[in-house]
């Protein structure tokens, strides 16, 4: 798409800011006041605690451990570490214990996120906020505990465990921290997002998911796309401060290339007939992460199905402004949401 650039200058420059500026202002929806829900956040330190254990008596250690963490010590030791079936009585699991607390690239990768996160006030604060937010649309959310950890840089940035909110501080050190450029598994558009500012955004991505999971892989393309625009627009609910870049995980040249090239994407779904495919592997290319979507011009981010589920739900809502968040969320009528929808980008 060829862009044009017109100069313009004294009065008329400012009479076209004033115009945007207020339509801006019109077509913002205004967040709701929240201020009256008394909510705080204290995040309990797992990653500081498992430090602490000695090393010259581990299985006494991750027994206190799990005095203090009894749901979340297991799934960590079970799912995020992988080293097997967590129990009390079982000499494995405090032997390859022993040998993670030992590890001096483990033990660098701890100071590192002690001096990143020395304060977690500022999580606190932001992550409080959603929650107040969460709690204003859906009236039953429970305040979950959340737990820091370190998973070895494993890729778990955010997981839920029953009541139990995970954030793994070594993904969001920074796109600068070095480890991460030496790493195969994550290339640059992933390590683009290991920052700090991604945490709220991905702990409430999370709890959504944990609601509201997301269609089995087999599903029709627009079925995963609604799904995913659903889970969007909650983001957009209780986070309306978090840039739309953050809450979508792209660049703000590929937000704008969605933007201005909306009704191209769309077409190109339409004249391929892939809305109503339900081959995993292709829906991949759209619903997967990626730096770019195959088949589409260079400037398409990938997991372009989101913003589309986006653009889609966000129709959906202009047309029935009577339902309500917690009503959009629960219903499981995706093709029905579609249809209602009448999505035709111009």
């Amino acid at each position: 798409m060829q862009r044009y650039i017109n100069k313009i200058s004294g009065s008329c420059w400012l009479a076209l800011l004033l115009l945007m500026t207020f339509s801006a202002c019109k077509s913002r929806k205004k967040a709701p006041d929240v201020s009256h829900i008394p909510l705080a956040v204290s995040i309990a330190r797992f990653d500081q605690d498992l430090i602490r254990i000695d090393t010259g008596h581990v299985a006494e250690g991750l027994q206190a451990l799990q005095h203090r963490y009894p749901v979340f010590l297991p799934a960590y030791v079970e799912h995020i570490m992988e080293f097997g079936a967590y129990n009390d009585s079982t000499r494995q699991i405090p032997v390859q214990m022993r040998l993670l607390l030992t590890n001096k690239d483990f033990r660098f990768l701890q100071e590192t996120v002690q001096q990143k996160f020395s304060n977690l006030a500022p999580v606190e604060k932001e992550l409080a906020q959603s929650f107040r937010y969460m709690k204003y649309y859906f009236p039953a959310f429970k305040v979950p505990q959340v737990v820091t950890f370190i998973s070895a840089i494993g890729n778990y940035g955010a997981v839920t465990v029953d009541t139990i909110l995970g954030v793994g501080l070594d993904m969001y050190l920074g796109n600068d921290f070095p480890v991460y450029a030496n790493l195969p598994d994550y290339p640059a558009y992933m390590v683009r997002r290991f920052s700090p500012e991604y945490i709220t955004t991905n702990a409430i991505q999370a709890l959504a998911q944990q609601r509201y999971p997301l269609p089995a892989p087999g599903a029709r393309l627009v079925e995963q796309m609604v799904a995913a625009g659903k889970q969007q627009y909650l983001l957009e609910q209780v986070l309306p401060e978090t840039p739309d870049t953050i809450r979508l995980g792209y660049t703000k040249d590929q937000l704008e290339f969605c933007h201005e090239n909306e009704r191209m994407i769309w077409q190109y779904f339409i004249q391929n007939e892939l809305l109503y495919k339900s081959d995993w592997q292709e829906a991949m290319h759209f619903m997967g992460d990626g730096p770019t979507t195959q088949g589409m011009p260079a400037g398409a981010p990938g997991r372009i199905g989101y913003f589309v589920g986006l653009q889609i739900i966000k129709h959906y809502m202009e047309k029935h402004p009577e339902v309500s968040l917690q009503q959009l969320m629960e219903n499981k009528n995706l093709t029905e949401i579609f249809s209602e929808a009448k999505y035709r980008p111009r």
